[in-house]
């Protein structure tokens, strides 16, 4: 049996966050029923957005499998009726809408628990419900990269901030907005009553980067970000090995992997050496001991490093491509990849698992991702009500 078999989960979501969310409920078992408009998700016409010329849409049907798909046009009195009693039917509700078109809609925290008291309520906005950026629009570039402070830092100063790869912010948004659900519905099971779990994208990034902001806070200033050349803990950087494979080292406790890593270079010498003897040493010399290793790392193809690396004990990652993570049997083994049916009849797809596993328990996504409105009748029909 699944964990949250019986529970019951509407979402009014669009993109990545909130449907990311309702998603992850669906693999534990929940019943989610997704609520689009009649255009549909935007998210569903992802790549076609950005210009290229296909209906195809991977990163839509990994967000959405698992549900069922319903149309409701919300601006119209009957499809509002509907979803009151979806929601009479459910145990949480799921949306990433802005505050102001809840408020619209009449589907704001307050307004639907003066009608659905027990009712667990999950809100996943850019900025939270109050202060100024309430109803600024945004995606988690903006609100959980950009604003939140971590774009600032990840390039030394005077560099432009990277590029950010899509979806990241907003998935981990999404797996605080479960936490916050199932807490919700534990007190529930305590009290009887529901509640508002209110997750943003903005604390979201502040929370992520909480070493940063709490010595901000407290110092008034925080340590610099490094070009890797000048890192300032030269065991907790990255290299390049002969063949142009990039590997981290991730001797954080640097006295303690100092020795390991001297003997994965056949560099024991260096033990005595007084510019790098200890963790400060090695610090006030960074720049010359990570040009030593630089040099030392060149003279070897990655296998070989990783061979002497495991043998001596030294704590270390490769910089693994797309193409490698997908073939990579670790990832493998801990179920990173799952086959889930294809939309509308579409072949299966292979995409990534959500992050949790229960042991004993079939993890495998049990349906597609829905057509546009492909359940809307079976749905409506359950309520007791025709189509909207």
């Amino acid at each position: 049996m699944r964990p949250l078999e019986g529970y019951r989960v509407v979402e009014l979501g669009t993109w990545v966050a909130a449907p990311a969310a309702a998603a992850m409920l669906a693999d534990w078992g929940a019943d989610v029923i997704k609520v689009e408009p009649p255009r549909g998700d935007p998210f569903r016409y992802t790549l076609r957005h950005v210009g290229q010329d296909t209906e195809a849409a991977p990163p839509f049907e990994t967000d959405n499998r698992g549900k069922r798909g319903v149309v409701l046009d919300l601006r119209q009195d009957e499809g509002r009726r509907v979803m009151d009693r979806l929601l009479e039917t459910a145990d949480v509700f799921v949306t990433n809408m802005r505050p102001a078109a809840l408020e619209r809609l009449g589907l704001d925290p307050a307004t639907v628990r003066s009608r659905h008291s027990r009712l667990v309520i999950g809100t996943l906005t850019g900025y939270g419900w109050s202060g100024p950026d309430r109803d600024r629009a945004g995606y988690d570039v903006s609100a959980f990269w950009a604003s939140s402070g971590i774009a600032s830092m990840l390039n030394p100063a005077g560099e432009a901030p990277p590029a950010i790869r899509p979806g990241m912010g907003d998935r981990a948004a999404a797996a605080n907005l479960v936490a916050g659900v199932l807490a919700a519905l534990l007190r529930r099971e305590r009290t009887g009553e529901g509640g508002v779990v209110d997750v943003s994208l903005l604390r979201s990034g502040t929370y992520a980067i909480a070493n940063d902001l709490a010595i901000q806070n407290f110092f008034g200033k925080r340590g610099r970000t490094r070009p890797r050349t000048e890192h300032e803990t030269p065991l907790y950087n990255c290299y390049r090995a002969g063949d142009d494979r990039w590997f981290w080292l991730v001797g954080l406790e640097g006295d303690r992997h100092w020795p390991g890593l001297l003997k994965a270079l056949g560099r024991e010498d260096l033990e005595d050496d007084e510019r790098f003897a200890t963790a400060r040493a090695r610090r006030r010399n960074t720049r010359e001991l990570i040009e030593i290793l630089d040099r030392e790392f060149a003279s070897r193809p990655m296998a070989e490093w990783a061979a002497n690396f495991d043998a001596a004990g030294v704590w270390w990652a490769p910089v693994r491509t797309l193409p490698e993570i997908i073939t990579d049997p670790q990832a493998e083994a801990v179920g990173a990849f799952v086959e889930q049916p294809g939309m509308a009849g579409t072949p299966p797809l292979r995409t990534p698992a959500t992050p949790v596993a229960f042991w004993d328990v079939d993890g495998k996504p049990r349906s597609a991702a829905p057509a546009l409105g492909e359940h809307t009748d079976e749905v409506v029909g359950e309520l007791g009500a025709s189509s909207a």
